[in-house]
């Protein structure tokens, strides 16, 4: 599965991805680094594990980087953020029984 960054839709895309493609569900560009396979947040030069690309500032806009490779699981449900992950953890821990 190779679900937006945006809204998580199955892309359902075959080859390369086209500069220029969108979600079919929310309109958001598809070639964008958050659906990289080298973007990574934690990462020191631009959130971009590829030495060789040079990353654009805005990580969710349509670029033109040569080194894309649309990556599987590019999209993280709202409720299942660590923030999330950790309070429902604490909560669990401390609930009553």
């Amino acid at each position: 599965m190779r679900p937006c960054h945006a809204c998580g839709h199955d892309l359902d895309i075959v080859g390369a991805v086209g500069k220029r493609e969108s979600c079919p569900k929310c309109a958001a560009d598809v070639h964008v680094c958050a659906n990289c396979i080298s973007f990574d947040p934690t990462a020191v030069r631009g959130q971009c594990r590829d030495l060789a690309a040079e990353p654009p500032r805005d990580k969710t806009a349509a670029n033109s980087c040569d080194f894309f490779v649309l990556r599987h699981g590019a999209w993280t449900p709202p409720d299942e953020s660590p923030a999330a992950q950790a309070r429902a953890a604490l909560e669990a821990l401390f609930r009553k029984r």
